[in-house]
């Protein structure tokens, strides 16, 4: 009955922040909450008696999908973990992390790795690692220059990798799309599980802005092979994977609408940063060591474990950082918002506006990095015309509701930073027309006009 109980505390709170109308509502969705929970967990338990029996009828999962379902309309301060209902041989979460350490970044892959050695995979979480080295940037740990494929196993020594190897390849490029997709096919074949994640840890440019590097944009950068994955080939690449839930990148400058809009439709959440992130990336130890705690997690849940293990280190030593979870489904219809946002813009001929709210939008590395929300907030609050304003605060409301999923920042610099960032520069690449995001939207229009 804890679930049940979790909904009551739950009544209990909105009624007392809640009146008038609102309240009526709030009654209403929550005894519906109750009534689903209750159904839930008769025939939850009804499926333990049959199992005592040795009669299965939850094939499927569906049981253990409707209370994790259920259990995300709830507020994370009342979350409790989803049906522990398991498929045999599968685990709840595998995440594969692929540490493309064949570059200037060679010593932080090898303290990276020794960071989830510290807590180590679980009887519920596998963690699978691909580490590639490169000669002429670190000789630690034996100085082996291979391709190594690890299940990570805990371990007492903070200095040396002590996983057992259970792959390891001579040449490797691993800035090939197509390399990505094997070592992550190869881990979900491996270690299968109820939920997936990649990390792709590397060195990252988003959509690069700037015309003289716009061949070189994208993340996985191999300095062995002298190739990367771009935008394009990262689609390409979470299409072929399938089944992840979620995509995070331990990269600079990749939590953008071009780049997740790419993504969409092959991934739950994409988890990643507005701007640089510093060489030593995620802290896997403060990372992973939730979900060993919590394996039950739902993606939207291990998304904000993994913004929050990231910022609140970098603000515990002082650092600025930025992080964000988005829903990946949000964006289709984010992107039809934002085309009905263009064309009300440009009919009221609000130009000058937008040069101002561009200029003074929350910026990045990149100048044409701009965060979205923060830009439409500067426009709805600088124009005069209503239908603007309107249409400008419709568009936050339904990044608020539906596509920022969790964002957190540290360091002053970064308080208008909400947690997606967007092209828009002064001149535009010709290369971005090469984007899903500009194949699909008006954005590329927009920037031609407002310039």
């Amino acid at each position: 009955m804890e679930l049940l109980q979790k909904v009551d505390i739950y009544h209990d709170i909105v009624l007392n922040k809640r009146s008038g109308p609102e309240l009526a509502k709030k009654k209403q969705e929550v005894g519906v909450m109750r009534k689903i929970l209750a159904a839930a967990i008769v025939v939850l338990l009804g499926a333990n008696a049959f199992a005592l029996k040795g009669i299965t009828f939850d094939q499927n999962g569906s049981i253990g999908k409707i209370i994790t379902n259920i259990q995300e309309t709830i507020p994370d301060s009342l979350a409790v973990p989803a049906a522990r209902v398991e498929k045999k041989g599968k685990k709840q979460w595998t995440v594969m992390v692929f540490v493309n350490a064949k570059n200037n970044l060679e010593r932080y892959g090898l303290k990276d790795t020794n960071e989830m050695e510290m807590v180590g995979s679980s009887d519920k979480v596998n963690v699978v690692v691909e580490l590639g080295r490169i000669s002429g940037y670190y000789s630690g740990e034996g100085d082996w220059k291979t391709t190594r494929r690890y299940l990570i196993k805990k371990d007492n020594n903070p200095s040396l990798v002590t996983s057992p190897v259970l792959m390891e390849m001579e040449k490797t490029d691993m800035g090939d799309w197509k390399h990505l997709v094997d070592f992550a096919k190869w881990s979900m074949e491996k270690f299968p599980a109820e939920h997936y994640m990649l990390v792709i840890w590397n060195h990252g440019s988003g959509w690069n802005k700037d015309e003289t590097f716009a061949a070189t944009k994208g993340i996985s950068y191999d300095s062995e092979t002298h190739n990367h994955i771009t935008t394009a080939q990262l689609k390409m690449a979470a299409k072929e994977i399938g089944g992840l839930d979620i995509l995070s990148m331990d990269a600079c400058l990749m939590q953008m609408m071009e780049v997740a809009y790419e993504v969409k439709e092959h991934v739950k959440y994409v988890v990643a940063s507005e701007e640089t992130e510093p060489g030593d990336g995620y802290t896997y130890n403060t990372f992973l060591a939730p979900l060993i705690e919590q394996p039950y997690m739902t993606p939207a849940q291990l998304g904000k474990v993994t913004v929050n293990a990231f910022v609140d280190h970098y603000a515990s030593i002082g650092y600025s950082a930025t992080h964000s979870s988005i829903k990946a489904s949000s964006l289709l219809a984010l992107k039809d918002m934002l085309n009905e946002w263009v064309k009300t813009v440009m009919e009221a001929n609000d130009r000058e506006v937008v040069k101002s709210a561009r200029s003074a939008a929350q910026d990045f590395y990149y100048s044409s990095n701009k965060d979205l929300y923060h830009f439409l907030k500067l426009v709805s609050e600088k124009s005069q015309n209503e239908e603007v304003i309107a249409r400008s605060k419709e568009v936050m409301r339904f990044m608020e509701k539906e596509t920022l999923s969790y964002n957190k920042t540290t360091g002053s610099g970064y308080k208008n930073a909400y947690g997606l960032a967007i092209y828009l520069p002064y001149y535009l690449s010709s290369a971005y027309s090469d984007l899903e995001w500009a194949k699909d939207s008006q954005w590329d229009e927009f920037i031609k006009w407002y310039k």
